[in-house]
C-alpha cells in the first residue's frame, strides 16, 4: 500500500479526516490488477486451470482402468469439459452437469448390464472410481472455480466503483457540513428532531426522513442497552485469537449475536475503516458482497444497501438487507447502531433471499491507558429468511463474524504497514 502523508496522521491523532483524502489515498493504494478486466488479469485463472489438470487426470487414470474394456467415456468427458472451460471458457454449469449425467448412467447401466462384478475386485472398483471422478469434478467446478471467479470478478468491480467514485458525498461546491463526519455526541442526550435540525450539514427535512432519523435513534438506544448489560451476555464460542462472541435475548427482537475483539491500532483507524467507509469494505471484507448508500438522510443517519456474501460453505446463500444507520461519535468510543428499513430504490430481488435486521450495529471503545489499541464489539441481530435450520444459522453467523474480525486485523495490518 503507498504511504499515508504526514499531515493525514496529524489530523487523524487531532480528530478524523475528510473521506475526500481517503477516497483519493485508497485509490492510490489499489494493485494495478484490480483495475484490469478479469479476462486481461491472466490467460485462464489458476483454479481452472487446476480442473482442466483434473479432466486430464481422469481420462489418463480410467484410460488405464477400462483399458481391456476399450472404454470411450472418459474421452467423452475429456473432450466436452475441456471444450467447455479451457477452449470456450464458460462461466455455467451445463457442460460439468451433462457429462456427469451421462457418465453416472452410463456407469448404472455397463454394471446391470455387463459381467463387470463378476471380476472380482477390479470389477467393483472400476466403475466406483469412475463414478468419484465425475462427481469430483461437478463439486470442484461448482464449489471452486466458478464460485472463486465470480469473487475476483467482485472485487475487479468494487476496485472499479472506489477508484471512480468522487471524493465529495453530496453534490455541489465544497462546504465544511458537505463531508460525512459525524459530530460529536453528548453521552446520555436525549435528542428529538429539533436538535438535528440545529445540526450544521445535511437535515432530514421529508417525513420520510424524519422517520428514518426516528428509527435510527431507537436502534441506538437498544445498542446501548445491550453495551450496559454485558454481565448478562451468554458465552456462545471464541477463537484461537482471544475472540468471543457472545449471545443476548433482546425482548421484541430475539436472540442477538456479540462479537467482542481486541484490535491492535487506534480506534479512530476502526473507525474509519469500519463505521464511516461501508462502501469500500468490500474491498477487504470478503463476508460482504456489496453495500452501497442509498441515502445520506442528515449528519447521523443513512440508508444502506447491504448484499452478504454465501456462508457455511454454500449453504447458506447470498441474502440483501436494506438498513437504517445511526452514526456517533463520543469522548471514549464511536457507535454505529442499525435496523431493517425500507427505501424505494431497492424494493425486493429474486436474485437474493431479503433477510432483515434487528437493532445492532459496531462499536469502537477507546482505551486512554494505551491508544494504540482498541475493543471492537460487533452487536448482530438477523433474520436471515428463508428455511433454514436454526442451529445452522448460529453456527453460520458466529463463523461469519469471527471471519470478519480476521479481514479486519488483516486490513488495520496493511493501513499501518502502507504508512510506516
Amino acid at each position: 500500500m503507498s504511504k499515508f502523508p504526514e499531515d493525514f496522521r496529524a489530523d487523524l491523532e487531532r480528530s478524523l479526516p475528510a473521506i475526500a483524502s481517503i477516497n483519493s489515498s485508497l485509490s492510490q493504494s489499489l494493485s494495478p490488477q484490480f483495475y484490469l478486466p478479469p479476462e486481461q488479469r491472466r490467460a485462464i485463472s489458476d483454479v481452472r486451470r487446476t480442473f482442466c489438470l483434473f479432466v486430464t487426470f481422469d481420462l489418463l487414470f480410467i484410460s488405464l482402468l477400462w483399458i481391456i474394456e476399450l472404454n470411450v467415456l472418459a474421452v467423452f468427458r475429456f473432450s466436452v469439459l475441456l471444450l467447455g472451460y479451457a477452449i470456450l471458457r464458460l462461466r455455467h454449469w451445463w457442460a460439468i452437469a451433462i457429462t456427469t449425467l451421462v457418465t453416472s448412467a452410463f456407469l448404472i447401466v455397463k454394471v446391470i448390464m455387463s459381467q463387470l462384478l463378476s471380476k472380482g475386485a477390479f470389477g467393483y472398483l472400476l466403475p466406483i472410481i469412475s463414478f468419484v471422478l465425475a462427481w469430483l469434478e461437478t463439486w470442484f467446478l461448482d464449489f471452486k472455480v466458478l464460485t472463486q471467479e465470480a469473487e475476483e470478478e467482485r472485487w475487479y468491480l468494487a476496485a472499479q466503483a472506489a477508484a471512480l467514485r468522487p471524493p465529495l458525498l453530496f453534490p455541489g461546491a465544497p462546504s465544511e457540513g458537505q463531508f460525512y463526519s459525524p459530530p460529536e455526541s453528548l453521552e446520555g442526550s436525549d435528542n428529538e428532531f429539533d436538535d438535528d435540525d440545529e445540526a450544521v450539514g445535511r437535515k432530514a427535512v421529508t417525513l420520510q426522513e424524519r422517520e428514518y432519523v426516528r428509527k435510527g435513534k431507537e436502534a441506538m438506544e437498544i445498542v446501548e442497552q445491550i453495551l450496559a448489560q454485558e454481565v448478562s451476555w451468554n458465552f456462545e464460542k471464541s477463537n484461537d485469537v482471544g475472540d468471543i462472541v457472545y449471545t443476548l435475548d433482546v425482548p421484541f427482537h430475539g436472540r442477538s449475536f456479540i462479537l467482542k475483539a481486541l484490535i491492535q491500532c487506534p480506534a479512530e483507524t476502526v473507525y474509519q475503516e469500519v463505521i464511516l467507509q461501508p462502501e469500500k469494505m468490500v474491498l477487504w471484507n470478503r463476508t460482504v458482497a456489496v453495500c452501497q448508500i442509498l441515502q445520506r438522510v442528515d449528519d447521523n443517519t443513512l440508508v444502506s444497501y447491504d448484499v452478504s456474501a454465501g456462508a457455511a460453505g454454500g449453504v447458506v446463500s447470498p441474502r440483501d438487507f436494506v438498513n437504517i444507520r445511526r452514526i456517533e461519535r463520543r469522548k471514549d468510543r464511536y457507535l454505529s447502531a442499525g435496523i431493517a428499513g425500507t427505501h424505494h430504490t431497492r424494493p425486493p430481488l429474486t436474485k437474493y433471499v431479503r433477510g432483515e435486521n434487528g437493532p445492532g450495529g459496531f462499536i469502537v471503545l477507546k482505551s486512554f491507558r494505551n491508544p494504540s489499541v482498541c475493543t471492537f464489539i460487533w452487536i448482530l441481530n438477523t433474520d436471515l429468511k428463508g428455511r433454514l435450520p436454526r442451529y445452522l444459522i448460529n453456527q453460520s453467523l458466529a463463523a461469519t463474524m469471527f471471519e470478519f474480525c480476521s479481514f479486519l486485523r488483516k486490513r488495520v495490518s496493511e493501513v499501518y504497514s502502507g504508512s510506516s
